[in-house]
C-alpha cells in the first residue's frame, strides 16, 4: 500500500533504478548463531571492533561529497548508543584537512564475513544534505565496482524518509543505470529507530526494515563474478556523509547542523 507514494518520492532522484522490489517478509534463519554484536555499552567506541576511516581526508571524498571524517570528534558512546555527529565547521587545524566545511564521522568494522543475517537498529537525520549509510565493501577492495558493494541502507536529506537498498556489481551498477536496487518509505525513519536487515546468502541477497522487505536480488546459474562477488568476506560499514552528487538535490541546510545518525545497536549472525 505504501510503495504508490514511495516511488513517488523516488522520482525525485536521477539515481534511481527500482528493478529488484522485494515485499515479503525478512527472518532470520533459525539454524543460524550470534558471532559478533556491538551493544555500544561502553564510554568510547571499542577499537577492536571498528576502525575510523579517514583516508580520503586530504584528496576529497567519493561523489563530490562535502564532508571531513574525523577520527574520533564527531562520535560518541553514551547511553547504550554510537552517535555520529556531523557539524558545520572547517577543520583547518588538521594537517589532513582537504578544504572541507563540514566534519562528520566514518567506521569500519575490523573483522569481514561471509554471508550471515545481519541487523543494525538505527535513528537517522533528514535535514537536506545528509547522507547516513549502512553497506559493506569486500576486502580487500581491488577495484569499484568489480568488487561488489551492498547498500544495507542509504537515505538522502533531500528525500527524507526513503529508504535505499542496492547492489552494485561490474555489470549492475549506477555509472551503467543497472544497479539492483529498491526503496521503502518508513515514515518515522528519522525520528524512531529501525531494524536495518541484510540476509545474505550463497544464491541470494535479501535487504529489509523491521522484518518487511525492501529488495532481494537472486544469483542466477550462469552468473559470474561480474554479477555476482558476493561470495567473500566484506566489512561493514557505517557513516554520516554530507552533500555529494546526490544529497545535494536541495542544498545542504546549514542552519539545520549539527545532525546526528544514532545506532543501538550492530549484530552478525552465522549458520552454525
Amino acid at each position: 500500500m505504501i510503495l504508490m507514494p514511495a516511488l513517488a518520492l523516488a522520482a525525485l532522484s536521477p539515481f534511481t533504478v527500482t528493478n529488484s522490489t522485494y515485499d515479503g517478509p525478512v527472518r532470520r534463519p533459525a539454524n543460524m548463531r550470534l558471532v559478533w554484536r556491538d551493544e555500544f555499552n561502553g564510554r568510547t567506541l571499542e577499537l577492536t571492533r571498528w576502525r575510523y576511516d579517514t583516508a580520503f581526508n586530504k584528496r576529497g571524498w567519493f561523489n563530490n561529497e562535502k564532508q571531513y571524517y574525523s577520527p574520533g570528534r564527531n562520535l560518541q558512546v553514551r547511553h547504550g548508543a554510537m552517535i555520529m555527529e556531523a557539524r558545520h565547521e572547517a577543520p583547518r587545524q588538521f594537517p589532513d584537512w582537504g578544504g572541507q566545511n563540514y566534519t562528520s564521522a566514518k567506521i569500519v568494522s575490523t573483522r569481514a564475513w561471509t554471508y550471515g543475517f545481519y541487523e543494525i537498529r538505527a535513528k537517522l537525520p533528514c535535514a537536506p544534505g545528509t547522507w547516513p549509510a549502512i553497506w559493506m565493501l569486500r576486502q580487500p577492495m581491488t577495484k569499484w565496482p568489480d568488487d561488489g558493494e551492498i547498500d544495507i541502507m542509504e537515505q538522502v536529506g533531500a528525500e527524507p524518509n526513503l529508504i535505499y537498498s542496492t547492489l552494485h556489481t561490474l555489470a549492475y551498477n549506477h555509472r551503467i543505470g543497472t544497479q539492483r536496487s529498491a526503496q521503502r518509505l518508513v515514515p518515522s525513519s528519522c525520528r524512531a529507530f529501525h531494524r536495518y536487515q541484510l540476509d545474505w546468502r550463497p544464491d541470494s541477497i535479501t535487504i529489509g526494515v523491521d522484518g518487511r522487505g525492501i529488495l532481494r536480488h537472486r544469483r542466477q546459474p550462469a552468473d559470474g563474478k561480474a554479477e555476482w562477488p558476493f561470495d567473500a568476506p566484506f566489512d561493514l560499514i557505517l557513516n554520516l556523509a554530507i552533500g555529494g552528487d546526490w544529497a545535494s538535490q536541495k542544498g545542504i541546510d546549514d542552519a539545520a547542523m549539527p545532525q546526528r545518525m544514532e545506532v543501538d545497536y550492530v549484530r552478525v549472525w552465522q549458520a552454525q
